[in-house]
């Protein structure tokens, strides 16, 4: 459970991270959001925030059940009943943890245009490096050449990717993915 609980709490951050103003990158709809108290404009993902929270409790069962059980002969004593006030509690937290997690991923919305942020706009200078080397200059000299153009101010990048291998942004398999997970999810006969 505290693994599960660990993967939901990453989860969890990283929704917080990418909703924020910084990134930009997700949002949500205003029902599953909330208002910050001074300032209008910023959108709390207080769901994921309390996901989060929930999960790093979690996180301490193992810990939390060892110091129960440790210094006891073998056989069964009363002390293992209180492990019912921690275990079953711990169980019905995750399954909700679990629920709400699932309801949250229905509802984002990903920013495909994204990349038209000024921001991310030196997020393609290793691919200029890489164009000017297959047009024959010197790894070295490219590196340089785009360090000294970002530098300036001058740097405008070609925002394609050029990528086809499996996995990379170019080529993100998302269908195949889809296809094992829709496998992997279907009841065991």
């Amino acid at each position: 459970m505290a693994n599960i609980a660990s993967t939901l709490n990453k989860l969890a951050a990283d929704n917080c991270m990418y909703l924020s103003g910084n990134f930009g990158f997700i949002s949500y709809p205003k029902e599953l959001t909330t208002g910050s108290s001074i300032m209008p404009h910023k959108k709390n993902p207080d769901v994921w925030e309390l996901i989060r929270a929930h999960s790093n409790r979690l996180q301490s069962l193992p810990n939390e059940i060892s110091l129960m059980t440790t210094n006891m002969p073998h056989g069964y004593h009363r002390d293992y009943q209180l492990l019912k006030e921690v275990l079953f509690p711990a169980i019905e937290t995750l399954h909700t943890l679990l629920e709400m997690s699932h309801f949250m991923l229905e509802h984002i919305v990903v920013n495909e245009d994204i990349l038209s942020d000024p921001r991310y706009g030196y997020l393609f200078t290793v691919e200029e490096v890489n164009k000017r080397v297959l047009q024959g200059i010197p790894f070295r000299e490219a590196y340089q050449q785009v360090g000294k153009e970002v530098q300036e101010g001058i740097f405008h990048a070609e925002k394609r990717v050029h990528h086809s291998h499996a996995g990379s942004i170019g080529n993100l398999c998302t269908k195949e993915i889809r296809k094992k997970m829709e496998m992997a999810s279907q009841p065991i006969q």
